[in-house]
């Protein structure tokens, strides 16, 4: 790959994931400190990119992988993406702050398989060059907690700042990404149904039980990702915790550390064994922040924080591996599409839904209960562990690789 190219997608990766941290880990604490939100509403915003991530794969299967160049669509989202950012800035309303973003947020859903579209199409081996790139996208999304709270020393009163920051970085990817190496439609002239979209190709893996174990268990566990998603940051500004928004990150500094032990964890503890040890992980960090304090608990806080490392990758990297090793070649693609939906899409959609109700639930006199907050999404981790424990029983080896991360490996 020419160096001018790595360094466009590069570019491209860090401006992606920048545009999403920027915004996301502090919605919550805006709802609710400045526009002073119910548990409910704040739900429903973080519900709106799940439903974005259902609709997403419509979007690109039908439109922009048979018309148009994949860098034109995504610059044209994005920059339709910095209008609705700043925009949002604007309102008061808790209801119509949730239309904005969910506008938004089907403007970026699908631009987050449009970078890779354009990323993959210039590697002659994605085994080895999407990492070195894609790992820009995390260091983007660390770099919105340190700019929020090292750089400009945003207090939860001015977190308005965060969708400009995150406008003007939208409006920047949208112009460059014109000038990203061409990618033409790849599926043009072709016909998709609505049913491939779906990936129906997929639904003969269903068949085997232990895949059906996991599918469900992994719609079930993003309940409680949804909670951690949601609201951490608020949970930690309540605290007292200092910084919130950057030590935030310490999360994606531990996922990038452990994503690489991961071969040696498939040699010692297999599929299944990988996956229990992640829901564990979601179980342990949230009876960390039920008990953890800015005072001498605070290392529990920070413990439930770079826990986030073992959260995603044991069980989510993991599952992304075990699903293309079930797929094999022919509907791996289809494989992949259908847990994403079903995950990021009917998972998530759940979980932020059920973390408002839950907030408001435990609010009392204007005081929210962290400690019971987080005993249920606990709760919910150790009900799916014990399930899949008890009926997942594929004991087969991993040994092919991924192609890709998850694009929320964030």
């Amino acid at each position: 790959m020419k160096l001018t190219t790595r360094l466009q997608l590069s570019i491209m990766m860090f401006l992606q994931f920048f545009i999403w941290g920027a915004w996301y880990v502090t919605m919550g604490t805006y709802l609710d400190k400045v526009l002073h939100a119910s548990g409910i509403q704040m739900g429903a915003a973080y519900s709106a990119m799940a439903i974005a991530t259902i609709f997403s794969p419509f979007f690109v299967g039908m439109i922009a992988d048979k018309f148009f160049p994949a860098q034109k669509v995504l610059g044209v989202l994005h920059l339709l993406g910095a209008v609705l950012l700043y925009y949002v800035t604007t309102v008061g309303d808790p209801n119509t702050f949730y239309w904005i973003i969910l506008l938004y947020s089907l403007c970026y859903a699908p631009t987050l398989a449009l970078v890779n579209s354009v990323a993959f199409r210039q590697m002659t081996d994605t085994t080895k060059e999407f990492a070195s790139i894609r790992v820009l996208g995390t260091i983007g999304w660390i770099a919105t907690g340190w700019m929020i709270d090292k750089v400009f020393k945003i207090g939860p009163d001015q977190l308005a700042f965060t969708f400009k920051m995150a406008a003007v970085a939208s409006g920047i990817l949208g112009l460059l990404s014109f000038a990203l190496p061409n990618t033409p439609p790849k599926a043009k002239g072709t016909k998709t149904t609505f049913a491939q979209i779906l990936g129906s190709d997929a639904f003969v893996l269903f068949k085997n039980r232990s895949f059906t174990v996991f599918f469900f268990a992994s719609i079930l566990i993003c309940i409680p990702l949804s909670f951690y998603y949601s609201l951490t940051n608020l949970f930690l500004t309540d605290a007292g915790m200092k910084n919130p928004t950057s030590n935030m990150t310490f999360g994606q500094f531990s996922e990038a550390f452990f994503i690489l032990l991961i071969p040696f964890f498939f040699r010692k503890l297999g599929v299944k064994w990988m996956i229990a040890v992640g829901m564990i992980a979601w179980a342990l960090r949230f009876v960390f922040f039920s008990y953890g304090d800015a005072g001498p608990n605070e290392w529990m806080l920070f413990a439930g924080i770079i826990l986030h490392g073992v959260c995603f990758d044991f069980f989510f990297v993991t599952g992304q591996i075990y699903t293309d090793t079930k797929a094999g070649l022919k509907i791996q693609s289809s494989a992949q599409g259908m847990i994403t939906m079903a995950t990021y899409g009917i998972g998530m959609w759940i979980g932020s839904l059920l973390s408002g109700y839950v907030k408001d639930h435990y609010t009392i006199n204007n005081i929210v209960q962290w400690k019971s907050v987080w005993m249920v999404p606990a709760g919910i981790a150790t009900v799916v562990l014990i399930l899949f424990v008890l009926l997942f029983r594929d004991t087969a080896t991993v040994t092919r690789k991924p192609e890709a991360e998850p694009v929320l490996a964030v």
